[in-house]
């Protein structure tokens, strides 16, 4: 069970109101203005892959912000580190929040959806009773045709047998997938000791936070999200997914309607500003002032990524002028937009060109090296 619980009480609203007020209106103003841009997609895109580097550093790790472009593109360059995967796992979660409604991720469906997601796998999972495997239900079909088949047509199975086989093993294959999504989560019990601290009673802290939320319901939605980030670090609510609880913050601005649309603000980003001793304090205030200032930073960040990207665009757009109309520029500036890195082997299959073209119109756009090395290079826009 739980040895703490947190308690709103005492709140220090004094202090918190002019830091808060001020993040609120600074995420607004970037929201407003990642709509109304033309920049607004690839902005949303490159923050998710700069929170999600934040995000591990953090929590102590280093994840070079090029590898997990390259990862997520499959262009990796090397063997991915644990500490790459689990970036790649918060990319992940941040787009899938930001892809579904705004109070999805905070309901119990998605709570139960995004646990699971990030259950630490130490064993096979079982198997599910009644599943047919795909080689099963193939051999299963030759059986059924191959007595009637041999016997009229010398043993050879006519090509409409095997589409029919194949599209069995396919609704095999997805049934066995949709009995695997609706499965229960993993009980106390069922967990490798080895893996997980079994005295670790995930679902009561859970139900803790969520008390702690329903008591901030009448609170600003900015500092909702500041006493949300800090209750849950307080209780300590899963064990191998603590960066949860920051997307669960940012989840609640765009409830609130403070971020709209596919914006998640990159709380990550503004809190990796902040000194480890104000973020980790024994005081509740210096924590949740440290959050608020966290918050005006991330926001005062975007406005500026925001700006550095309107300007890169409008320079290269300049280098379009007088081109043919097959020139392949536009796609290159589009994608150059949209990442904050992109590689060789990026451009060529996206642009559907050779490696060799795309180094060559990499170099004519004038995007810049980021890498500093020699192979496997990267580019991205000054």
């Amino acid at each position: 069970m739980i040895s703490m619980s947190y308690d709103l009480a005492k709140l220090p609203i004094q202090s918190l109101l002019k830091p808060v007020s001020a993040a609120g209106t600074a995420l607004a103003r970037l929201d407003e203005r990642i709509t109304r841009s033309e920049v607004g997609n690839g902005f949303l895109e490159r923050s998710h892959f700069s929170d999600a580097c934040a995000s591990l550093w953090i929590d102590g790790e280093l994840v070079h912000l090029e590898d997990l472009v390259l990862h997520d593109a499959s262009h990796d360059i090397r063997t991915p580190t644990h500490e790459l995967t689990i970036a790649r796992d918060v990319l992940r979660t941040r787009r899938r929040i930001a892809a579904q409604p705004p109070g999805w991720a905070l309901s119990p469906d998605g709570l139960r959806r995004l646990r699971r997601q990030n259950v630490v796998v130490s064993a096979p999972a079982p198997s599910l009773g009644g599943d047919t495997t795909e080689s099963q239900v193939v051999g299963a079909r030759s059986d059924a045709v191959g007595d009637g088949e041999r016997e009229d047509n010398g043993g050879d199975i006519s090509a409409l047998d095997a589409e029919l086989a194949a599209i069995d093993a396919v609704l095999a294959r997805s049934e066995a997938v949709l009995k695997k999504a609706a499965a229960p989560t993993l009980t106390t019990r069922d967990r490798d000791p080895l893996v997980y601290d079994l005295d670790w009673d995930e679902d009561a802290r859970l139900e803790e936070w969520r008390g702690a939320l329903r008591q901030a319901d009448d609170l600003p939605p900015v500092l909702q999200a500041v006493v949300a980030l800090d209750a849950w670090n307080e209780l300590s609510v899963l064990q191998h997914a603590p960066w949860l609880g920051r997307l669960f913050a940012a989840s609640i601005l765009r409830h609130a309607g403070i971020t709209t649309g596919a914006h998640l603000a990159a709380i990550n980003l503004g809190l990796k500003t902040i000194s480890v001793d104000w973020r980790r304090h024994r005081d509740r205030e210096t924590r949740l002032l440290a959050i608020a200032h966290g918050l005006l930073a991330a926001a005062e960040i975007g406005l500026k990524e925001h700006d550095r990207l309107v300007l890169a665009r409008t320079l290269m757009e300049r280098k379009l002028e007088a081109r043919r109309t097959s020139s392949k520029l536009p796609e290159l500036v589009d994608l150059a937009m949209a990442k904050p890195l992109v590689s060789a082997g990026m451009v060529a299959k996206t642009l559907e060109v050779t490696p060799q073209a795309a180094r060559r119109i990499v170099l004519e756009l004038g995007l810049r090296e980021m890498t500093g090395r020699g192979r496997f290079r990267a580019w991205g826009v000054t």
